[in-house]
């Protein structure tokens, strides 16, 4: 069982041991995180990078099971990499950097999870390369509370270096935390949804997927889905775009 400090989101079959990029530029950092990860029986370094370009390079060739990808780094950073890297492999954020801005964009772009060091023992980093290797999400403190303080509407930046434009939602992100709340309380009596039921309606307006719902509110990915098919109901909807369009006010039953 993983320890309490993580949040797992939740396969992978049993096929040999998983195979793992490690990138970080810090020599010191990434040797002992693959010496960490190399001394598990079930778990592979095939190849360490300095950069994202180097990452790159090493996934094409090896074509990991999982990446290990730092934040800031010379050349080619961790969030430039990101949407390439996501494309060959999952890929956990395993990072010092904590900034909300940078956790939710690094999600945008396809991240599993988003680990901070100094937030997790040596046996829940190995929990939490496992997870990823079967499709489950991991969260350490610091990128959990992140995503709560966005989707509960406290001030915020929009995320820096977007490629492409933000979604439509972008006016109501935008919006003050007390305008935020208001709507939130209104549309949750309109709608008669539980506290719960209108916080999960809320992150799929952030956009978010079921399993990072299930990570941010440390509940199962079946626990989402229930708490999904009784919104729809509520809200008169068959679909995550119908929901948000009801929720948000800019479409009527």
């Amino acid at each position: 069982m993983p320890d309490e400090g993580m949040t797992y989101g939740g396969g992978r079959g049993g096929r040999g041991p998983l195979r793992i990029v490690v990138v970080d530029d810090n020599p010191v950092v990434r040797a002992g995180l693959a010496a960490l990860l190399h001394g598990r029986e079930d778990i592979e370094v095939v190849a360490q990078a300095a950069d994202g370009h180097e990452a790159y390079e090493a996934a094409l060739t090896h074509r990991p099971d999982v990446i290990l990808l730092d934040v800031r780094m010379p050349g080619v950073d961790g969030i430039s990499a990101l949407p390439h890297l996501v494309v060959l492999a999952p890929v956990m954020m395993l990072t010092y950097s904590r900034e909300s801005e940078i956790v939710r964009e690094a999600l945008r772009l396809g991240a599993g999870g988003y680990l901070v060091h100094g937030e997790f023992t040596a046996d829940e980093l190995t929990a939490a390369v496992r997870g990823m290797g079967q499709g489950r999400a991991a969260f350490t403190a610091t990128a959990a509370d992140a995503l709560l303080a966005h989707v509960r509407g406290q001030p915020d930046r929009p995320p820096a270096n977007s490629s492409e434009p933000l979604s439509q939602l972008q006016p109501v992100v935008a919006q003050s935390s007390t305008a935020r709340r208001a709507v939130s309380m209104r549309n949750r009596k309109d709608f008669r949804l539980s506290s719960r039921e209108a916080e999960v309606m809320e992150l799929i307006a952030a956009g978010m997927s079921n399993q990072q719902i299930a990570a941010t509110c440390f509940i199962s990915e079946k626990t989402v889905k229930n708490h999904i098919n009784r919104i729809f109901a509520k809200l008169h909807s068959t679909t995550r775009s119908e929901a948000i369009a009801r929720w948000l006010g800019v479409s009527h039953a």
